[in-house]
């Protein structure tokens, strides 16, 4: 099977309403009060408070307004094909890898601000992302200083956040003893795509073929990230 270029295509759209719509669900599983009663307590994932947890998932929403409002970045843009392929560190850096280490060290500086104060940031980012994402041109390029040189273009960019929210969400519901966030199908179809791709990318076709359709062959895991 060849992984070509459009069929890492997901423009056109409904990326934008998926991604505000996933935010609006986030920010709500962040003002629980199992999530506010849990907030120093160890979270689901290793090294990782419920606060810090928290922290990391909405920053995918935190950060956006102000990367929108840079000036369009001069780098060249690489395609999401590229950027999941040859560019991303932390998907085989491991746990104790420097890049995942200072991811969690980054949601736990955000999520240190407290319950109450995180929420309110949510809460105003996603009240503020709507105009900001319909004003913004389908191709304009979004660049993450940490990540290095280069940019992506925004529904691209916004896919790479959609897929972190909706895979943090479950994982901040399962630490908090909640039930995992229910997203509209608009939501959670691209993201199982861009899963089953990176699946592919880490185990190969015939291990993800199998492991979605065959029981008595399937492989012990197919997780993609």
């Amino acid at each position: 099977m060849t992984v070509t270029e459009e069929s890492w295509n997901w423009r056109g759209g409904r990326i934008r309403e998926a991604f505000l719509d996933a935010s609006g669900i986030v920010a709500e599983l962040i003002a629980d009060p199992a999530v506010a009663a849990a907030w120093e307590k160890p979270s689901a994932l290793r090294d990782f408070s419920v606060g810090g947890l928290a922290g990391h998932t909405a920053h995918q929403e935190l950060a956006l307004p102000e990367l929108l409002a840079e000036p369009v970045p001069v780098q060249p843009v690489v395609s999401l094909r590229e950027y999941y392929l040859e560019r991303v560190t932390w998907l085989d850096a491991g746990v104790d890898g420097a890049v995942n280490i200072r991811i969690r060290k980054g949601g736990e500086a955000t999520g240190a601000e407290g319950h109450e104060a995180l929420l309110a940031r949510v809460r105003d980012t996603v009240g503020r992302l709507r105009p900001d994402l319909t004003a913004a041109p389908a191709q304009r390029p979004i660049r993450m200083p940490s990540w290095g040189d280069w940019s992506l273009e925004l529904d691209d960019f916004l896919l790479t956040r959609l897929m972190e929210l909706v895979v943090h969400a479950d994982d901040l519901a399962f630490s908090v003893g909640l039930p995992t966030p229910r997203f509209p199908d608009h939501v959670t179809a691209p993201v199982v795509e861009l899963l089953a791709r990176l699946a592919v990318r880490r185990h190969g076709v015939v291990d993800v073929v199998r492991g979605l359709a065959r029981a008595e062959r399937a492989p012990t895991s197919i997780a993609g990230i």
